[in-house]
């Protein structure tokens, strides 16, 4: 297969809006994995072929999406669903619900650490200075999202469509809109 065929998404998820912010954190993670995928197969390529343009676009996409998009998504939850669920919750629901939460925040720490050790040899990617990945490293890295988007699509995601009225989420939403300097309709 050459490498003009070799197919390295961006941003190709369907969106879901603000109004259903449960639904866009969901999508968000479709999109993490996506993005997920494309760096398993960067290394190989950038194996095979070095640097080439599609590695660098590949790279560059991979980048932006966790240097922004993931980071917001992190912040979604720490500052804004975690609260509201925190709130909301009953005296029994409490406990279970800090372990959840603080277990996902250990997560999102490990996560933004494997992130740190896989970005940087792909802004070398990125910049043509690098012509290999460390595939254990990037294994690593995606092996650490699927568990943490399953804990959330399983456990997280289902507590708070139950927990969270329609006025909780349209809080949520709002500040995960402004976060990402939307303004209001």
């Amino acid at each position: 297969m050459s490498a003009a065929k070799i197919s390295f998404p961006g941003f190709d998820a369907p969106a879901a809006g603000f109004e259903v912010p449960l639904e866009m954190l969901s999508a968000c993670h479709g999109r993490v994995e996506r993005q997920c995928q494309t760096m398993l197969r960067l290394v190989p390529h950038v194996a095979a072929n070095g640097p080439d343009q599609a590695a660098r676009e590949a790279a560059q996409n991979i980048m932006r999406y966790f240097d922004t998009s993931a980071k917001h998504h992190h912040a979604d939850e720490e500052e804004d669903l975690f609260p509201a669920l925190l709130q909301v919750a009953s005296d029994t629901e409490l406990a279970p619900l800090r372990a959840l939460i603080d277990a996902l925040c250990a997560q999102h720490r490990e996560l933004e650490l494997a992130w740190g050790r896989v970005r940087w040899k792909l802004e070398g990617i990125w910049l043509g200075t690098l012509s290999a990945l460390d595939a254990d490293e990037v294994a690593r890295m995606v092996e650490l999202y699927r568990l943490h988007i399953a804990r959330e699509e399983d456990e997280l995601l289902p507590l708070a469509a139950r927990l969270l009225d329609a006025a909780r989420l349209d809080g949520v939403g709002r500040a995960m809109r402004l976060r990402r300097g939307i303004k209001e309709v």
